[in-house]
């Protein structure tokens, strides 16, 4: 059997550059669209720089839903084109698209579907900017049941693909048993510490040069 390497991330809005190392570590990135929205996470916002210089949300505009709502079943309002509109007006970074960027800012105010598939379409040409490549599956097409939770959860998205290998961000450690995941006959790997920066990688497309945002994901996407 090849070996497979996977990675297991919940869908984010233009998270960190760091975050893409695990597209760069893994053969297929499972995008984790099956598990409870963190309300108070980096799924449906990120902070850019407001036109004080200051860091700032910019949050996604979704309906309400219950608490225990899952990813893959969030909505966007009726108007959410025009909420998001509004909220982009106190960064004046979102004007400085260039020809490589400007498709970049046509995406980011592309609010139609549901905010997985924005968040997945986000994703994707955030990969193909950073010369990344995009092999990915969403968790909830495999069907897992929902009573298998925490480290069972990855490890059975893990063992039914096949993964002889799971990646996770150095972060994880304590959350993660590598005797266990060798039980289920997959090595555990944890990517080294990120030493980049932590802005929006929306930030840092639209202001920083495009090779330095390569090599800063490349550089740091050896496991350890």
């Amino acid at each position: 059997m090849a070996d497979l390497t996977v990675a297991i991330m919940q869908p984010y809005f233009f998270p960190y550059a760091g975050y893409f190392r695990l597209l760069a570590a893994s053969d297929l990135f499972v995008i984790y669209d099956c598990v409870q929205f963190p309300r108070r996470g980096w799924v449906h916002r990120n902070k850019l720089i407001d036109a004080f210089g200051e860091a700032r949300w910019l949050t996604l505009p979704l309906e309400k839903a219950p608490q225990d709502v899952l990813i893959r079943d969030l909505r966007f309002p009726p108007n959410a084109a025009e909420e998001l509109a509004e909220r982009l007006r106190p960064f004046p970074v979102i004007a400085a698209a260039t020809a490589d960027t400007e498709h970049i800012l046509a995406a980011l105010r592309d609010v139609r579907g549901s905010p997985l598939e924005y968040l997945e379409r986000l994703l994707e040409i955030t990969a193909a900017y950073c010369e990344l490549p995009w092999r990915t599956v969403r968790s909830s097409t495999l069907d897992v049941p929902p009573e298998c939770r925490g480290q069972d959860r990855i490890i059975e998205i893990a063992r039914r693909l096949g993964a002889t290998h799971y990646v996770n961000a150095s972060g994880g450690r304590e959350l993660y048993d590598a005797d266990t995941f060798r039980k289920a006959g997959i090595e555990l790997r944890f990517l080294v510490d990120y030493q980049g920066p932590l802005a929006s990688i929306l930030q840092r497309m639209l202001t920083d040069k495009r090779d330095d945002l390569i090599r800063d994901i490349a550089a740091s996407s050896v496991t350890g």
